[in-house]
């Protein structure tokens, strides 16, 4: 009706013009020219509101909801002074809208519904179903909310709660839908997901160790043609443990010669800043690097020997030693092995030993203090086999037969003789025997071998058929992936909606009828007459399921979709019903 419309606006969706429309429950917008919302958001699932620059060419306004990262964009498409004043009227009413979402959400021991503004009545939010019929996963009977945790005002229940939340939209959305509807308690929402809550913790608990990723920092190219870096305190406290004569520069020439912004400005263009690369530059970037009398001070020479500059006081062990054949057989002249020489290409021996400076330097700091000698595997002595054991793979030895148990037999040796002697025709050995016939045989399998070769035939009809079963079902994916959604997406998020609380409503009432599993930790255990209410709750809400789903058939009708579909889509849902309602009936029979 129009007294529920609260202000309205042309906008234009995806470069489509049309109609935005805010009214008490939810807002909406529809095509010109076309009956019904394109898009219906209720009030409940927004979260986030952007808006484009003041002056901007186009008056844009982004809604974010609950669930979907991308959210809607809406171009109002009014004259400049007239859409900006549109704007502003839904910017300020949408604002209003996500603060109690946001409160409620933070607050959830406040009242279940939020009070529709400038209607002047309590009655909650709806879910943008229709209005012939009731919410499609509500109950008629709201519930109090319980406290967050098994203890009341638990703040740390309260906050990992939270952040499970704000990790799975998906899951934030139910909890929307029915802990802040009032269909559910909190602690009926939380049963049977404590592994969430166990999970966040144990994320929490996690020792993080050091970020692998070396510093290098790199400019990006700026319209008017500045390269700029942007230095931030992380990346100075990189730079300074990275390469500590940065650090060391910076202590003695700053504040006393050059200022911050100064000694940053200078060092990213002096040759100290190239030669600490983490990748080979461009011959591009070379040009902007520039000579320097404070950092030229602290350059280095480059490390692009053979031998690298700085020598490891451990000793190597010898399998994943390279050196190890340095010196093998000396005195036959062999030359030393140098395929596994590094420095084919001099320009990335210095690369390769900071990449190998930085590995050791992330080893030692999750090592911690532990002493060189305790860190590595102290092996036995060199004539122990079990040196020989950390390279030996079981994957290539032989599997060993099954020892077997030894048959006593009497005369085992007569037994053999019989099996093995035998009269040969004409006084011939046995095994000459058969050799000749094996011969005789095979010459004559081979004669017209040609001819017969020729005329044989090989039957393709199961390779045939199974190419046209492949072709068939590329055919069909092919067909399904270009056809069209032509289901609204207000219905969509709807039948969506349906779904996924009539799955928590399947869920509370299984939950209730049996016992969880002996696995399972749990925060709470319910008493029997609280499981015995809570499955006749809940099966009063999968009751009004069917309804439900034949107010959505009646709503795809009236948006021109095929109902068929959506009666397809939703037919799993009403089995799962339609049997927990069934086994019910048979446990507790009316009286």
């Amino acid at each position: 009706m129009a007294s529920d419309i609260i202000c309205r606006a042309k906008a234009s969706y995806k470069k489509i013009p049309g109609l935005l429309e805010l009214t008490n429950t939810h807002l909406q917008w529809s095509q010109d020219g076309k009956k019904g919302a394109a898009i219906r958001v209720p009030y409940v699932q927004a979260a986030s509101l952007f808006c484009s620059k003041e002056g901007a060419a186009q008056v844009r306004l982004k809604l974010g909801v609950v669930g979907d990262e991308q959210g809607h964009n809406f171009t109002f498409t009014a004259p400049p002074p007239t859409a900006t004043q549109d704007r502003e009227v839904f910017k300020r009413e949408l604002s209003s809208i996500i603060s109690r979402n946001r409160a409620a959400l933070e607050n959830p021991t406040g009242p279940p519904g939020i009070s529709a503004p400038f209607s002047g009545s309590s009655t909650p939010l709806h879910s943008g179903f229709p209005r012939h019929s009731q919410s499609l996963s509500r109950g008629s009977t709201p519930l109090p909310l319980t406290p967050i945790g098994a203890q009341a005002g638990n703040p740390e229940d309260f906050r990992l709660r939270k952040q499970v939340l704000l990790k799975t939209p998906d899951l934030a959305a139910l909890h929307l839908e029915l802990v802040m509807g009032g269909q559910i308690t909190e602690a009926e929402f939380w049963e049977g997901r404590e592994h969430l809550l166990l999970a966040e913790v144990s994320i929490e608990r996690q020792k993080k160790g050091k970020p692998g990723q070396i510093v290098d920092p790199r400019p990006t190219d700026q319209p008017n043609g500045e390269r700029k870096i942007m230095v931030t305190p992380q990346m100075v406290h990189d730079i300074f443990e990275e390469h500590p004569v940065v650090a060391k520069a910076y202590n003695e020439n700053v504040p006393s010669q050059l200022s911050e912004g100064e000694f940053w400005k200078r060092y990213f263009q002096s040759k100290l800043f190239d030669s600490h690369r983490a990748s080979i530059r461009s011959a591009a970037a070379q040009n902007f690097v520039k000579e320097d009398p404070i950092f030229d001070k602290y350059l280095e020479k480059e490390d692009n020997g053979l031998e690298p500059r700085r020598q490891r006081d451990e000793s190597v062990d010898m399998f994943v030693d390279l050196a190890a054949t340095q010196e093998d057989h000396p005195q036959t002249g062999n030359e030393k092995d140098v395929t596994m020489q590094a420095g084919k290409q001099r320009g990335a021996l210095p690369l390769i030993r900071r990449f190998n400076q930085h590995s050791e330097r992330l080893l030692n700091s999750a090592l911690g203090d532990i002493p060189p000698a305790k860190r590595r595997r102290i092996d036995p002595g060199v004539e122990s086999p079990s040196r020989y054991d950390a390279i030996e793979l079981d994957d290539l030895n032989d599997s060993q037969p099954p020892s077997a148990i030894a048959l006593d037999m009497k005369d085992r040796e007569k037994y053999f003789e019989g099996r093995t002697s035998g009269d040969a025709p004409n006084g011939m050995p046995g095994d000459l025997t058969d050799m000749t016939t094996i011969l005789d045989s095979a010459k004559s399998n081979l004669q017209d071998w040609n001819r017969r070769l020729g005329s044989m035939k090989l039957e393709n009809k199961a390779a045939v058929t199974a190419v046209a079963a492949m072709t068939q079902n590329v055919t069909t994916r092919l067909e399904v992936k270009k056809r069209a959604v032509d289901i609204p997406e207000s219905l969509l998020r709807q039948m969506t909606t349906c779904q996924t609380a009539g799955n928590e409503f399947l869920r509370q009432f299984w939950s209730a009828v049996y016992p969880p599993p002996s696995d399972l930790q749990t925060l709470a255990t319910a008493s029997p007459a609280h499981k015995a209410a809570k499955s006749d709750r809940m099966a009063e809400y999968l009751s009004r399921t069917p309804a439900k789903v034949d107010a959505l058939v009646q709503m795809a009708r009236q948006e021109g979709v095929d109902a068929i579909r959506v009666q397809v889509a939703l037919q799993p849902l009403l089995d799962a019903v339609e049997k927990a309602l069934h086994f019910y009936r048979i446990r507790r029979p009316p009286r």
